[in-house]
């Protein structure tokens, strides 16, 4: 009896055990090979010990494709699964204060994980484009003779519109308005 007790609470060990969920961590880079990750080649240049130990602790894919050599089009293929250039932009990036390229409605990864029980934060460059609050209503301009975005107001079309629970991060580093975002919140002064 006791070894049938002691076999069954293995099991259910097990079972919760195997039935968690797994960490799920997506690191885009720009600019950055499959060689320059030490864990991928011992004679890399730069020494990366943290990304090793995430190699080293998980799952390493190995053979990506990106169907673009440049950010927003590969960041949108990774998030919605759709060939980049069916999106509103067909060459190229989103330029500063562009208009955001995912539409709400689009499921992403960071919604699909949502709706299987998943918290989802995106940190840093999003460079996916966000609706910008003018104070006139217009398309938004940031330039020496005039600024008509309205810095105080919420920035909508983001992360957090299109699945992300959280967001900390910034347009793109050398766009305006070189701030941080948290959410929908410009944490700074442009």
């Amino acid at each position: 009896m006791k070894k049938i007790f002691l076999l069954c609470l293995i099991l259910s060990v097990s079972i919760v055990f195997f039935a968690q969920k797994p960490n799920i961590v997506f690191i885009l880079a720009d600019d950055l090979g499959y060689g320059d990750i030490a864990a991928l080649n011992e004679k890399c240049q730069i020494k990366t010990p943290n990304i090793d130990k995430l190699a080293h602790s998980g799952l390493v894919f190995t053979d990506a494709h990106a169907s673009a050599a440049v950010c927003t089009p590969t960041r949108y293929g990774i998030l919605t699964g759709r060939y980049n250039w069916r999106s509103t932009l067909k060459q190229g990036v989103s330029l500063e204060y562009g208009l955001p390229i995912i539409d709400v409605q689009r499921t992403t990864m960071a919604s699909m994980l949502k709706k299987q029980g998943y918290q989802t934060a995106c940190i840093g460059k999003w460079h996916l484009g966000f609706n910008w609050a003018t104070t006139d209503g217009q398309k938004p301009v940031d330039n020496a003779q005039t600024c008509n975005i309205d810095f105080t107001k919420p920035i909508l079309g983001g992360p957090t519109d299109v699945g992300f629970d959280y967001f900390f991060g910034i347009d793109a580093p050398n766009f305006p308005p070189f701030c941080f975002i948290e959410d929908k919140i410009l944490r700074g002064v442009p």
